[in-house]
């Protein structure tokens, strides 16, 4: 049975950045498993732009050597300011490329503790042993999608993730359900590929990251209130890029300044490529039911549409027990609130030698380890508590 120091799941942003890490460390045995880049590729449709800022959507490597500035000069590749999905998506697999060539990309079936080490199953039913195992699986899992809409078909209705693209809905009547970047940005695509397009907001109004741009001119000024891991708004942004300090903080705090800092919001830049789509605001569904082929839908105002698909852009709801590789005895040993891991010191869960990465993170190590960004944080703590761990 191979032994590994260390085995990553998961071959995005936080994965890759992990392999680099690991890779820079002495006398350290690990191995990637996961597809590069593939939420992005299989969950994103194509088209979209990233909102975060060009620094923030730098992925984290030792001495910043692999930027998205070294990716251009090595490819030959421009890459405009908002990023496209389809850029970030090559610099990943161009970082990957760097960092680890040899990312096994079967499917991890099993986790499973094996005395002081892990015992891991792949797919075809291999086995690997480990000490060590870092979860950065992403958030594919954790789709929210109403409950009281779980038994309408995909066909008429579905989450954002499930698409890479929306041509298949030229000439149909999409409601979007959502305010946040993914819901307004896809009803700028699916009305560009030809949709008739609605979008609801249950806020009072949609929330437009205008202030942003204008913050960031600001020189040294901008620089001292936003930092620029991009999360967070002025002033907290910058209490947010260090989770050190933000982890002092009083619980009801944290929490506060959680929500406040991934609240739903959308791109200035998105606001010219809108202003022919009707936004409704406080308004969300109260039922739905086929008819004939397409959906009779009942809103909280009282007033019904008729509508050809329905699409949840709702986000995602953190949940590390939907990690169908986890075994029931890790999952009963893991100590979770609210679906997230509770995690101390280098991101170590309750059980001991089981790390987490990116968004599972958030409650423990605030908002900034939902985003790329906060791979510069997160995954030097996480390898510098595994590598003093382990006796490599």
């Amino acid at each position: 049975m191979p032994l590994y120091d260390v085995i990553i799941i998961g071959a995005g942003p936080y994965g890759l950045s992990a392999a680099a890490h690991f890779g820079a460390v002495r006398g350290v045995h690990y191995r990637v498993f996961g597809e590069p880049m593939g939420f992005w590729e299989r969950n994103m449709p194509a088209g979209m732009f990233l909102r975060s800022s060009w620094e923030a959507s730098q992925i984290a490597d030792p001495g910043n050597r692999l930027t998205l500035e070294a990716y251009m000069a090595m490819k030959g590749n421009h890459v405009p300011n908002p990023i496209p999905l389809g850029s970030f998506v090559d610099y990943g697999h161009w970082f990957q490329q760097q960092v680890a060539p040899q990312v096994d990309r079967r499917k991890i079936s099993n986790v499973e503790t094996a005395g002081d080490a892990f015992r891991v199953t792949v797919e075809d039913g291999e086995v690997f042993q480990c000490r060590a195992v870092v979860v950065a699986a992403g958030i594919a899992a954790f789709a929210r999608r109403p409950e009281e809409f779980s038994t309408l078909p995909a066909s008429l209705a579905s989450h954002s993730s499930q698409h890479t693209g929306f041509s298949q809905f030229s000439g149909k009547r999409v409601l979007v359900v959502g305010g946040g970047q993914s819901a307004l940005e896809s009803g700028a695509l699916l009305g560009e590929a030809g949709a008739e397009v609605e979008i609801l907001v249950r806020e009072p109004r949609v929330h437009w990251l205008r202030w942003r741009a204008r913050i960031t001119r600001r020189g040294i000024l901008g620089r001292l209130i936003y930092s620029a891991r991009d999360v967070g708004p002025p002033g907290i942004s910058q209490l947010v890029a260090r989770p050190d300090y933000f982890k002092l903080l009083p619980r009801n705090w944290q929490n506060w300044i959680g929500k406040r800092s991934v609240r739903p919001a959308g791109a200035s830049w998105l606001v010219e490529r809108l202003k022919t789509t009707p936004i409704r605001t406080t308004s969300h569904i109260v039922a739905a039911a086929q008819v004939n082929g397409n959906l009779r839908v009942s809103l909280n105002d009282g007033t019904e549409k008729r509508v050809d698909h329905i699409l949840f852009a709702t986000g995602y709801r953190i949940n590390v027990t939907k990690y169908k590789f986890l075994s029931s005895e890790i999952v009963n040993s893991l100590h979770v609130i609210n679906g997230y891991p509770r995690l101390g010191r280098g991101l170590e869960s309750s059980v001991r030698g089981l790390y987490f990465l990116g968004a599972p993170a958030a409650w423990s190590f605030g908002p900034v380890a939902r985003f790329v960004s906060g791979a510069h944080y997160c995954v030097p703590a996480m390898v510098e508590k595994v590598a003093g761990s382990q006796a490599f």
